[in-house]
This record gives structure tokens, C-alpha cells and sequence, in this order.
């Protein structure tokens, strides 16, 4: 396999262990500083440490003496509740990603953060109220808030990550050439999805039955479930796609699919899935069920096995295009770019659970394995 089991993509860097912190923002600039210095000093400490050296060096002390700096506005839209871990962890990484190039909340930058949740009604409201404050440009997590902030500004900057297909979802022109107002970085390539299909063999290698978690509406789903079914003959698998709409579908349809033996579940990236989680996870448990996972989240609650992007890392890289706007480059001129870093994630509790043995090539590679 291309990259299943690594740590990183071959010209990636280790990914960072960067814990899960509540990011602050909208605050007077005094507790600012303050509270930014607290998420560095929970993030790893060597790292802070070089990040804190750095900003010293770019402003000394005779510049702090001098006006007054412009203070710059940035919009963050996230499609989760405010007490989300992951993504407390992810704005984590982005405000470092700030620190790095300079930016200081209360010094020189404002950071406007709305916790829209996944409705798309709240999300709809939560971007028109921030595209009414202007901002200099806009994070945006996943296309459900894309999708909206584009309806309600056409002026204002756009950087996005957790986006599967930027252009057919006609949020860009081109990967090459945005041609509007956003850019920014994709979740996930298609590729990825036949990946799945070659570790669930792997690690439960007498699944000959998948179901594949889809969301129909999407055409991110439907392409990932392509690409599954492409790789499937080679691997003496059968492909079946499970739609996603509600809970009740889910677990009809996965209660049906394990009444045949020899089955596992391929749970691909999706607002469904995502907003399904728990359920899902415990009716794999429940059916006795191999499957991987797209994400970690989903290992961490009681998967067995989740392999893809860092997206940690896609926020921490979000920062520097923000940068880029703030100093004057266009999105229309900034190429959407793919995932660099991949992370492994198993769980050998639910492993033993299931009766698999995970092979050790598996285990020596995996960037976390839970016990």
C-alpha cells in the first residue's frame, strides 16, 4: 500500500501531539497574550518554546515602542459545538500557525470565532452575522459552511480546509486556480478510499462482505464509494453502499448487512457519518463488525481502526495562507493543495474484542495505538 501504516506522507514531517485546549477569542487584548501563551504551554513545550523565540526576534522591543500597529480581523466558521475537543485542538493549531507568522490577538490581529454546530440552518445565520463584520478573510471548516459564507459575502477572503471536492462542489474554478474569493486545502483524494478497503483486509483478512457508510446527497460521498468499488475485485471483496440520511437507516440497514457472515464496514469523512458517530461505532461493536474509520475521533470512542489526513496539520497550514491574504496575495492566486501528513490510528482493546490479531507491521507503524 502507498501510505497506509506510515507516520507521515514520504516528504512529511512527524505529526505534532498537540493536545486538546479550548482556544479563546473575541477577549480584551491584555487577557489575549495571556491566554495564548496558556494554549502554547499546553501544546508540546520544545515546540512553544522555538515558537516563542521566533516571535521575540520578529518584534523587538524598540518596535513595540513605536505606533500602534493596524489591528487585522479574522472570521473563523466552524460546523461544531463550542465544547468540541477536536476542534478546540484544530483552532489550537491555527492560532500557533498565527503566532508563527507573526500575528498577536490584541497586538496586531482579532479572531471572531462563531461555533455554528452541524445545522445547516444555525450555520446559514452564524455566516451571515460574521460576513456582516467584515473581517480581512474567513476560516471556514467543511464545505457546509463554505457553501453559505460564499452566499453571504462575495468580498471578502476565504481560506478553507476539510473540503473533499472544492470543485464539484463549485466553491473554486480549479484546484490550480481558484479564480474567486476562496482557496485553501482538501481533506481528502479519492485515492484514499481504495486505501480503506486494503486495510480492513489487512488487518480482518477473512472480510469478504463491506458496507460502505455513504451520504447519497453528496457527491463526495458517492465518488470515495466509486473509487472503494474500483479497488474491491482485486481484493476478493463484495462493495455494498449503506445510505446515511438518519439514525434509523443506519441501524436498520447495518442490522441487516451483518445477518451475513464474513462482513466489515468502511466508514468514510461526511457531515453524516460525523454527526452519527456513537451510533455507529456501537453498532459495529454491537454486529461484531470490523471497520475503519476515516478519522480518529471515531478510534478514540471505540473503533477499531481509522487512517487519513492530519487535519490538525490542514488548520496549522491554513494559517499561513490566512498570512499570505493579510500581507496581500489574492485566493484566486493561492492553489487549493491536498493533504501532506496521514495519521494511523488502532485500537487494540476493540481489536481483542472482535477476536483479530493486528499484524505487527501494523502495530510498528501506526502513529497511535490505543490499549
Amino acid at each position: 500500500m502507498d501510505c497506509i501504516g506510515t507516520r507521515t506522507c514520504p516528504s512529511s514531517a512527524q505529526l505534532s501531539d498537540t493536545r486538546r485546549v479550548k482556544p479563546t477569542c473575541g477577549v480584551e487584548p491584555g487577557n489575549d497574550d495571556k491566554k495564548i501563551l496558556h494554549l502554547g504551554k499546553r501544546l508540546r513545550r520544545r515546540e512553544f518554546i522555538t515558537l516563542l523565540g521566533g516571535t521575540a526576534a520578529t518584534f523587538p522591543l524598540a518596535a513595540r515602542a513605536q505606533q500602534p500597529e493596524r489591528i487585522r480581523r479574522i472570521g473563523i466558521l466552524l460546523p461544531a459545538a463550542a465544547d468540541n475537543l477536536d476542534f478546540q485542538t484544530r483552532v489550537a493549531a491555527f492560532y500557533q500557525g498565527l503566532q508563527q507568522s507573526g500575528w498577536t490577538i490584541g497586538r496586531n490581529v482579532r479572531i471572531d470565532t462563531r461555533w455554528a454546530t452541524a445545522n445547516a440552518a444555525e450555520i446559514r445565520r452564524q455566516a451571515a452575522e460574521l460576513a456582516a463584520l467584515a473581517p480581512d478573510v474567513i476560516l471556514a471548516s467543511g464545505a457546509l459552511t463554505v457553501g453559505p459564507l460564499l452566499q453571504a459575502t462575495r468580498s471578502v477572503p476565504i481560506v478553507f480546509v476539510l473540503v473533499t471536492d472544492p470543485v464539484g462542489a463549485g466553491l473554486v474554478d480549479s484546484l490550480a486556480r481558484p479564480g474567486g474569493k476562496a482557496t485553501g486545502f482538501m481533506n481528502f483524494e479519492y485515492s484514499i478510499s481504495g486505501k480503506w478497503l486494503e486495510l480492513l483486509k489487512q488487518i480482518a483478512p477473512s472480510v469478504t462482505r463491506v458496507a460502505v457508510l455513504r451520504d447519497a446527497t453528496q457527491g463526495g460521498g458517492t465518488s470515495m464509494f466509486a473509487a472503494i468499488q474500483t479497488a474491491a475485485p482485486s481484493l476478493r471483496a463484495e462493495v455494498n453502499p449503506v445510505n446515511v440520511r438518519d439514525a434509523g437507516e443506519i441501524e436498520r440497514a447495518i442490522a441487516a448487512f451483518a445477518r451475513s457472515s464474513n462482513g466489515g464496514l468502511i466508514v468514510p469523512a461526511g457531515a453524516g457519518t460525523t454527526l452519527h458517530r456513537d451510533l455507529i461505532v456501537t453498532l459495529a461493536a454491537r454486529h461484531k463488525l470490523p471497520a475503519v474509520y476515516s478519522e480518529r475521533f471515531f478510534v478514540a470512542a471505540g473503533g477499531l481502526v481509522s487512517y487519513g489526513p492530519d487535519f490538525v496539520d490542514q488548520f496549522r497550514r491554513a494559517a499561513g495562507y490566512v498570512d499570505r491574504i493579510l500581507k496581500g496575495e489574492k485566493p484566486a492566486d493561492l492553489p487549493v493543495q491536498a493533504p501532506t501528513k496521514f495519521e494511523l490510528v488502532i485500537n487494540l482493546k476493540t481489536a481483542k474484542a472482535l477476536g483479530l490479531t493486528v499484524p505487527q507491521t501494523l502495530l510498528a507503524t501506526a502513529s497511535e495505538v490505543i490499549e
